[in-house]
């Protein structure tokens, strides 16, 4: 939906304000059905080329061409093709901008992750839900016939709940950011990033048909997001055959990484799970997490055991500091010992950690990675 800062968009010869330019040809051959669907979604008619919805928002046509190109829309040129939504959209990303609320690089980066985020939820509403739906019910109708009133029903009750959800994380993630402990915190955070990656994707992408991988794709991602979700992590991303998650907690990222494992081993249909963590600071951008923890957790992930769980130094210590894990056997030994004489109580560890070979990890120097298990006493 951009342009260039001229008003004119790629290949496309500028035409006086008002008046269609080439684009307009293609605009006529559209499908009517895709015109109705179009306007039935957005709620308005089209009504404004590019130009003339900057100027009716009251920006630059470069500002409002950064905004667009922010959100992912394609190139229009001077098709007379966008509407009221359009124009209110740059209205108040411009207004927060004038009021000092947002910095106009910051209105830019919540237009691209707007834009970004939501492309892939309405690529995958029409490739996995509507698709489905879509099938004709009856033998002779096609799926024209059914669309337009399943998407005209579908429609508010899908808006509803894209809303709450998003209020539902909106407030969980400022919940988070108000209790980091000073303003550095909220940027550069300690945290415990995890990635668990199935073992042998790239041969069963050779023997499996299409849809098989995207059943067991979808399958992994699933259960991955479901137990993150479940035990208070936070699923930062998912890479078909990999997926990345953290948690503020190293208790809580251990739990998830062993529930992953001991979960895709009762599921014969799933393969060998290997997973990494690291614990540090990470930079967080566009809810996605950045720096030399995630890397080194993505390095353990590559060099741990099938179906087990490799951690860092910093991880371990975090774990023994919190009393999820001894810093030995004969350190727990000794605790259990010492309880026993004082009548109390012995220590209660979730967790187990082992030593493992130094290595030299690419990118990172020699490190000690430490395997992770549960400890026998607490294991379920």
């Amino acid at each position: 939906m951009t342009v260039d800062d001229t008003g004119s968009g790629t290949g496309v010869d500028p035409a006086p304000d008002g008046e269609p330019g080439r684009d307009a040809h293609a605009e006529s051959e559209e499908n009517p059905l895709a015109l109705r669907l179009e306007q039935l979604i957005l709620g308005a008619e089209r009504r404004y080329t590019p130009f003339q919805a900057a100027r009716s928002a009251g920006v630059s046509m470069e500002l409002a061409s950064r905004f667009w190109r922010a959100m992912g829309f394609a190139d229009i040129g001077q098709a007379k093709a966008l509407t009221e939504a359009d124009v209110l959209a740059l209205r108040r990303l411009a207004g927060l901008v004038e009021a000092g609320l947002l910095s106009e690089a910051m209105a830019v980066q919540v237009a691209r992750s707007t834009g970004q985020t939501t492309a892939r939820l309405a690529e995958w509403q029409i490739d996995s839900f509507l698709e489905g739906l879509t099938e004709p019910p009856e033998p002779g109708m096609t799926r024209t016939e059914v669309t337009y009133p399943l998407v005209e029903l579908l429609l508010p009750e899908l808006e509803e709940f894209l809303v709450y959800v998003w209020r539902r994380q909106l407030a969980a993630a400022t919940g988070r950011v108000v209790q980091a402990a000073d303003d550095e915190e909220m940027v550069d955070r300690r945290l415990a990033v995890g990635f668990a990656d199935l073992v042998g994707f790239t041969r069963l992408t050779r023997r499996m048909e299409e849809e098989e991988l995207g059943e067991l794709v979808e399958a992994f991602e699933t259960t991955a997001a479901d137990l993150v979700a479940a035990h208070g992590g936070r699923l930062i991303k998912t890479l078909g055959d990999e997926v990345l998650y953290a948690a503020d907690d190293a208790g809580v990222a251990a739990e998830i990484a062993l529930r992953l494992i001991e979960t895709m081993a009762n599921d014969a249909t799933m393969p060998e799970l290997r997973v990494g963590i690291a614990f540090g600071t990470v930079t967080t951008r566009m809810g996605d997490v950045f720096g030399t923890t995630v890397n080194l957790a993505s390095r353990l992930t590559s060099i741990a055991p099938r179906d087990s769980v490799l951690v860092d130094g910093a991880f371990a210590e975090e774990l023994t500091r919190t009393g999820d894990a001894p810093a030995s056997e004969s350190a727990a030994a000794e605790a259990a010992a010492t309880a026993e004489k004082e009548g109390k109580e012995p220590p209660s560890y979730r967790f187990a950690l082992q030593p493992m070979w130094q290595r030299p990890v690419r990118g990172l120097g020699v490190i000690e990675p430490w395997l992770l298990a549960r400890r026998e006493a607490a294991s379920a």
